[in-house]
């Protein structure tokens, strides 16, 4: 049996786990002081080691995006976590800077001085005011005790944080259109190459880095790389943070090793809601395909996922109990990627609102079986010919439902339009009106 392992989420039930002296009390900033005693290219080194990999869903070794900056050339480089989390039942990001900012900024302090960066940048979801705050205060913190700031803690080295709030575009999530946005243009991703760590944000040398990513980055200094390389999986080290949403009895955020499989964390959140039976799930988001009970004990990490036919993505895992209709909860994600393409490329553009028409067609019981192979077909007009991956990440759900519950498709034509009761499956009981 798997174990959780509470490390960034160690101390969220503190009364106010997110101030300075409660992160300072569990070790907080106590990394960035033994960074300093460190060449920059063995805090690179230690990332590599570590076998970290990118926790916003590609999977991308933190080490290596590090190394791929060009020697400095006396001109700026930057580093920028991508904290644009929108994407439907990714929700992990947001409560680990709401609980406990300090570990991103030490993160943020840690990195710069590794990659060489003297202005890093926090790209945050503009919705989520109430993060924004919190982590100005944090920041704000972190410069009133020298761990921003000029000469940091004696160091020679300078750094300043600038906290920047979005303006609601999912495909800022995308990095080159988030560095795009930064610049204040309108977010869409640019053609690559050339990469981001050649130029990036102006046009100079940048990394792009998840929270979650940039969080885990003291902890493993503290700790060392082999202490983090001992747990996960072979070619998944580590911890994350898994959020369980939807039909289970205890939703929230299960920080465990990558490895561990959904019926571990289902016993762990105390199983289906009223003891109903799981009917699908999303390993990592819904731009992944979907599983399906008999994935229960896939371990969730980047290969066995994959292997498996999904990606383990942003590890949002988003429980759906046979209450539920599969084809309205495709039509529910369609209508969200047609609204939030951006619309630069036509395969997106084109293909995700033909698949909202149809797809909602479906649900009201209209339309033909043949409409099942003209979505696959658009799909397979979308994925690989799109500009980035919100148009490959729409025809997921598409695809791995037609795979797994085609015949709920069908019964909806024979029905005449959805035959599922839709109060029965929302996660909190209606009550009804007094005559």
């Amino acid at each position: 049996m798997t174990t959780l392992t509470p490390i960034l989420s160690k101390f969220w039930d503190h009364p106010q786990s997110w101030t300075l002296e409660t992160y300072e009390a569990n070790d907080g900033y106590k990394a960035l002081k033994k960074a300093f005693g460190m060449e920059p290219s063995a805090l690179v080194g230690m990332a590599k080691d570590s076998g970290l990999r990118g926790r916003g869903g590609a999977g991308f070794p933190t080490g290596m995006k590090w190394s791929f900056l060009p020697p400095p050339d006396g001109g700026p480089r930057y580093l920028v976590v991508n904290a644009d989390e929108s994407e439907p039942g990714t929700c992990k990001d947001i409560p680990l800077m709401m609980a406990a900012p300090h570990f991103l900024i030490e993160g943020v302090a840690i990195t710069s001085f590794a990659i060489g960066c003297h202005h890093a940048f926090i790209y945050l979801r503009g919705e989520v005011v109430h993060v924004y705050r919190r982590l100005m205060r944090a920041v704000e913190e972190a410069y009133a005790a020298g761990h921003l700031g000029k000469n940091i803690h004696g160091s020679g080295f300078d750094l300043d944080v600038t906290v920047h709030a979005g303006a609601g575009a999912y495909i800022c999530g995308e990095e080159t259109a988030l560095l795009d946005s930064l610049e204040g243009r309108r977010g869409q991703p640019r053609s690559k190459p050339p990469f981001p760590a050649v130029a990036g944000l102006y046009a100079r040398p940048t990394v792009v880095n998840n929270v979650e990513s940039i969080a885990s980055v003291p902890p493993i200094l503290l700790h060392g790389a082999d202490w983090f390389a001992g747990m996960g999986a072979e070619g998944s080290k580590g911890f994350g943070i898994f959020s369980l949403s939807g039909h289970v009895t205890r939703p929230g955020q299960y920080e465990a090793p990558l490895g561990i499989t959904l019926r571990e964390l289902l016993d762990m959140a105390g199983g289906m809601r009223d003891g109903k039976q799981l009917k699908f799930w999303t390993p990592g988001g819904s731009s992944t395909p979907l599983f399906t009970a008999e994935h229960l004990d896939i371990p969730l990490d980047f290969d066995s996922v994959a292997k498996a036919g999904s990606m383990l993505g942003t590890r949002a895992l988003q429980i759906f109990d046979e209450t539920t209709c599969v084809v309205r909860a495709v039509d529910r994600w369609t209508d969200f990627y047609k609204h939030e393409s951006c619309g630069k490329c036509t395969p997106c553009r084109e293909g995700t609102w033909w698949l909202k028409q149809i797809t909602g067609r479906l649900e009201h019981g209209q339309g033909t079986e043949e409409d099942l192979e003209k979505r696959l077909d658009i799909c397979d007009n979308i994925l690989g010919r799109s500009f980035c991956a919100l148009g490959d990440g729409a025809t997921s759900p598409v695809t791995s439902s037609i795979q797994y519950f085609r015949d709920e498709y069908l019964d909806h034509l024979r029905h005449g339009g959805c035959p599922f009761d839709r109060d029965a499956s929302s996660l909190f009981a209606k009550e009804k009106a007094s005559v």
